[in-house]
Order: C-alpha cells, then sequence, then structure tokens
C-alpha cells in the first residue's frame, strides 16, 4: 500500500493522508514487527565476533543495525515515497542530503540506539525514529523490544507509553520546593561532560541518586515516563534526541541545550541536553548546571 502525500496541507494528518491515530498505529506495527524479526533473534543467541563491527570513530555497529536500517527504510518507502529517510547507520553525505532538502519531509531513524549495550546483553536498547515535517520535530516513537514499551507523541496531541497517556508528573517529596533535586533520580552521561562540570557533580550531588544507562532516546522516554526526574548529557546527536525529546515535551516535562536554546535547532550539529519532568525542578537544575559550566 502507498499513501500518497500532498504538496499543500494544512496539518500533519492532511498531509500524510490518514488519522494521526492510524500512523502510529501503523508506525508500531512496522517498527515491532520489524524488531522481533531482526534485534530480538540475534540478541537472544548472542552476537558472535562476526556480527560486531566498527566505524571510524570506534562507535560500534552490528548486522542487526544495518538489517534493521534497511528493512524499515525498505517499509517507509513503500508507504510513503515522498518522505526521506536520515538514519545513523548511513554516510554522513546521504544524511546530509536529505537534511539539506528543506522542501522534503523526512524520518529521522536510529535502528538500534544502545547499541554497545545490544551486542555485549545489556538489555538496554531501542529503535528511534521521528518525523521532521516543516522545520518541526511532529511525530516520535521510540520502541523497546526487550520490555515490549512503545512510546509516542505528536506535536500536539500528548506523549503515550502503550497508548495510554503520560502525564501527571508526581514528585517526591514535592512540597518541599527548596530540597525538589535533593529528592530527584538523575540520568547524566558523565563522559561527555566538560570536565569541571563532570568533577562538581561527582563529589558533591545535588540529587538523590545518579544512573547511566547508555541508550539516549531511551533515556529520555524513561523520564518521560517520570522514571527518573533529571536528564543530563554533553553532547547527543540528531538521532538520539529527536524523537526523545518531543515525547518528553509532550508529556508535559521541559529541556534545553547548556545555553538555553532549543535542543533541536534545525541543524545536525551535536547538542548538550538538560531536562527535567517539571517546569519548577527544569529551573533549578538548569540554574546548578550553568554554575558550574
Amino acid at each position: 500500500m502507498i499513501i500518497e502525500t500532498s504538496e499543500t496541507h494544512s496539518s500533519l494528518g492532511d498531509f500524510l493522508k490518514m488519522r494521526e491515530s492510524d500512523l502510529q498505529s501503523l508506525l508500531f506495527d512496522i517498527v515491532r514487527s520489524t524488531a522481533f524479526k531482526t534485534i530480538l533473534p540475534l540478541y537472544q543467541r548472542g552476537l558472535a565476533n562476526t556480527d560486531i563491527g566498527y566505524k571510524d570513530n570506534n562507535d560500534i555497529v552490528t548486522a542487526a543495525d544495518t538489517e534493521m536500517q534497511n528493512r524499515l527504510i525498505d517499509a517507509f518507502s513503500t508507504y510513503w515515497p515522498n518522505i526521506g529517510v536520515l538514519s545513523e547507520e548511513q554516510p554522513i553525505e546521504t544524511q546530509q542530503a536529505v537534511f539539506k532538502n528543506k522542501k522534503r519531509p523526512f524520518w529521522v531513524l536510529d535502528p538500534i540506539d544502545g547499541t554497545s549495550n545490544f551486542a555485549f546483553g545489556i538489555p538496554y536498547f531501542c529503535t528511534s525514529l521521528a518525523l521532521i515535517f516543516e522545520g518541526e520535530i511532529r511525530v516520535g516513537l521510540v520502541y523497546d523490544p526487550i520490555r515490549d514499551e512503545c512510546f509516542y507523541a505528536s506535536q500536539g496531541n500528548g506523549a503515550t507509553l502503550n497508548g495510554v497517556k503520560l502525564s501527571g508528573f508526581t514528585q517526591i517529596n514535592q512540597s518541599d520546593s527548596e530540597n525538589n533535586l535533593k529528592s530527584a533520580m538523575a540520568m547524566v552521561d558523565f563522559k561527555r561532560l566538560p570536565q569541571a562540570l563532570a568533577t562538581e557533580l561527582a563529589a558533591k550531588p545535588p540529587y538523590r541518586s545518579q544512573r547511566s544507562f547508555g541508550a539516549s532516546a531511551l533515556d529520555w522516554c524513561w523520564i518521560a515516563a517520570n522514571r527518573c526526574q533529571l536528564y543530563l548529557h554533553g553532547e547527543q546527536k540528531l538521532w538520539d534526541y529527536a524523537a526523545g525529546s518531543l515525547i518528553l515535551s509532550e508529556a508535559g516535562g521541559m529541556s534545553s541545550s547548556f545555553d538555553g536554546s532549543k535542543v533541536f535547532n534545525q541543524s545536525m550539529q551535536a547538542r548538550s541536553v538538560i531536562a527535567a519532568t517539571q517546569p519548577a525542578q527544569f529551573k533549578r537544575w538548569q540554574q546548578h548546571i550553568n554554575q558550574h559550566l
């Protein structure tokens, strides 16, 4: 089935020629079924040395990354032939060509986010998919095949986890506004932080406890689901944050780069991330980080 797109449109639904609820269901079915065919069998049997390769920057890439990417691109091209695909495992020249074509909407795909976890048998990885439409992130989907959890958001329509709305964050000790960072669980990726900031946070943590799980797109979603309340990352690529940032925003959370600008700045440059589940908490977290940059 080919879903035709239109050059003139007033909404995402008009553009895609389908209801957004139908889009959510279709995307979930495509990503979930492909993950079950591609990612889980390899993960369950364990990866051999021949399944693992390395990029120029020494990042791991597996046979499942490339197979998942190719299968999803084929599926998206079947349904939406006029929508481009920018994927992590493509050559940089292909990525830049897709991004620079401002007249054409495109999917942003990370076939396996958390590839190192996947390769070493750590059950924290996902597939991330976003749609950039008229210069904005309009749809985000993150699928965790280990837990069979699908996080989804479309701009202005809220965020869901397996179809149940994500909303109404409840902070532990929320009434204690002076210490609301102290009551929070934080996700902090120390590896990519400025050294002075990393040292300060390690020596004098302002939060209750800290974790770093190693799959950025899924991190955003765990914040959106209130499993952690604070987030800090020094450098994320477009495919790391595109879907997750929309999901958190639509769930009621807030985020920015270290300089206070939006994380998505309509470029492919790597971006820093400060995020939190609640506005007041975000402001305090942002202030604390800025004091030590």
